[in-house]
This record gives C-alpha cells, sequence and structure tokens, in this order.
C-alpha cells in the first residue's frame, strides 16, 4: 500500500528523518512518496537508501517540488 510524506519547507536532514519514521511500519514491499521542497533532498534519499538498503524507485523533480518513492526491502 503506497504511503505519501509531505515533507515541503522542511530543511536537511527533517525529510529523511521523517521518512524513516513513516517507513518502519510499513511491510516489505510497501512504498512510501516523499515530496519535498529542499533542494539537497534527491542526494540527501539515495544515501539514505545506500545507507538502509531501501530501494530508491524514482528520484524527479516536479516543478520547484522533488517527488522521491522509496521501495521498502
Amino acid at each position: 500500500m503506497p504511503e505519501t510524506l509531505d515533507a515541503r519547507g522542511l530543511k536537511c536532514p527533517l525529510p529523511v528523518l521523517k521518512a524513516k519514521k513513516a517507513m518502519r511500519p510499513l511491510a516489505a514491499g510497501d512504498t512510501l512518496t516523499v515530496i519535498a521542497t529542499d533542494p539537497s533532498a534527491p542526494k540527501d534519499f539515495e544515501n539514505f537508501c545506500e545507507a538502509t538498503g531501501y530501494a530508491l524507485v524514482e528520484s524527479r523533480a516536479d516543478g520547484g517540488e522533488f517527488v522521491i518513492v522509496v521501495r521498502k526491502s
């Protein structure tokens, strides 16, 4: 079941910290979509996925926002 986290207006490291908390109750294979405005969010989530073993499914810019999809392994 896909979940969405609105991290707009939050600065590093808050989007990643909130995503980490939101991922805990998810089952393996579930995804979390993060919407962020912090320009460092795409790189932060690359590092987050490398460190946790989660899969970075998508990372794209959409206007002034970043849409990042992470799958729990």
